[in-house]
Parts: structure tokens; C-alpha cells; sequence
């Protein structure tokens, strides 16, 4: 076997670096680019929910809200072919951020039964805030929109049984308990249906009072004969 000569023996050891260097690099690269798809996507999503609260559905247009994103319309259409994935996937994501931040305030109030009416309160914020108002422009529009109304009817279950959970936990009360789930059930479609009241006007000052009523309600319902 020939001597190999000073050149090629740098090559023969250098090159498995080469290899590993441009793994290395390759790697980073894919990493920044997910990245990057993370944020866009998140953009999105955020300006989905902006745009339908100001605007409803027919304002909504994947190139409105490509511009409130800062984002190409192209690029919106990458992350999502159709409008109805974009705003079924918006409402997916900031209902797990508002779940997050409904989490962490819930930590804040009191310990003991009478934690009911500052938990009521808590969740009607959310209920009356823009990802409810964007919801109920969706909502109306899928009564007529088929592709709209595939994509919410799933959602809608979920996100239903999530709160639901998401309730009976932050109480402390028993799932099992059937008397327990249906004070939980109707005090949720209380508090939606006091959102709806509040879409048109500033229904604060008389919803706090029926929360108040209705937790004195739902602790009675509570305590033990």
C-alpha cells in the first residue's frame, strides 16, 4: 500500500469533523426554521382572533388577517390552506392560553368554599373577553357553512368538557357527583349566556350582582343537609 500523501492524510482525519460540523449545522438551521414557523403560525392564530372580534367572519379574510399578523398572505396559506382551519386552530390555541392564565389566577383566591363567586367572576372575564366575542361570530357563521361548522362541532365538545374539567378541579369538587356536574353545567351556560348580554353594551354592573346571587346558589347547593 502506497504512503498517503501529507494532503490526504489532513483529509482522511479532517473529514469526519467536516461531517459532524455540517450536521451540526444542518441541524441549527432546521431548528431556527421550526422556529420561525412556531412564531408565524402563533402570529397567525393572534390576529385571527383580533380580526374576528373587530370585524366578525366576513371581515375575517385569511389576507386581513395575514396583514394584522405581518405575515405574506402566501405564508398564511402555507401554515393554513383554508380559512376555517386558520380560525378553528386560532380559538384551539388562545383557549389553552386563557386555560393557562385561568390556572395561575385561580391559585391566587381563597382556599375555602367561599372561592365560588371569585371563580365565577375569574371566568367570566374570559367569557366576555375577544376570544368569546370572536367564537360567537363563528358560531352564527357555521349555521350556513359547512366546512365551518365540520371544523367547530369538534372544537366546541372539547372545549366544553375542557372548561367543564377545568371548573370542577379549581373548586375541588367531585366529578362523580352527579348533583355536583349539573351545578357545574348550568353554571357555565349562565356565564355564557350572560356574555352574550354583554356583546351589545357594558353589562358588568348587573352580571356581577346574578354571579353573586347564583354563588350563593351553588354553595348552598354545596354544603352538606
Amino acid at each position: 500500500m502506497w504512503p498517503l500523501k501529507k494532503a490526504s492524510v489532513i483529509d482522511f482525519f479532517q473529514a469526519p469533523q467536516q461531517d459532524r460540523l455540517m450536521s451540526s449545522t444542518a441541524t441549527g438551521a432546521t431548528r431556527q426554521e421550526q422556529e420561525r414557523s412556531r412564531v408565524t403560525r402563533q402570529k397567525l392564530m393572534a390576529a385571527a382572533i383580533e380580526v374576528l372580534a373587530e370585524q366578525g367572519w366576513a371581515g375575517a379574510t385569511t389576507g386581513a388577517v395575514a396583514e394584522r399578523a405581518g405575515v405574506s398572505r402566501g405564508a398564511c396559506q402555507h401554515h393554513f390552506p383554508t380559512r376555517a382551519a386558520l380560525v378553528a386552530a386560532a380559538v384551539e390555541h388562545v383557549f389553552r392560553q386563557q386555560s393557562e392564565e385561568i390556572v395561575r389566577r385561580a391559585k391566587e383566591l381563597p382556599k375555602s368554599q367561599r372561592r365560588v363567586e371569585p371563580l365565577l367572576n375569574l371566568l367570566a372575564d374570559v367569557y366576555t373577553g375577544p376570544l368569546f366575542r370572536a367564537a360567537t361570530h363563528l358560531w352564527v357563521a357555521a349555521v350556513t357553512d359547512d366546512e365551518l361548522k365540520a371544523k367547530l362541532l369538534p372544537l366546541e365538545t372539547h372545549v366544553g368538557r375542557e372548561v367543564h374539567r377545568l371548573t370542577i378541579e379549581l373548586l375541588g369538587l367531585d366529578e362523580g357527583d352527579r348533583e355536583v356536574r349539573e351545578t357545574v353545567r348550568a353554571s357555565l351556560d349562565l356565564l355564557r349566556g350572560l356574555a352574550l348580554a354583554n356583546l351589545l353594551h357594558d353589562d358588568s354592573a348587573r352580571r356581577r350582582k346574578v354571579l353573586a346571587h347564583w354563588a350563593r346558589v351553588f354553595e348552598a347547593q354545596l354544603t352538606p343537609a
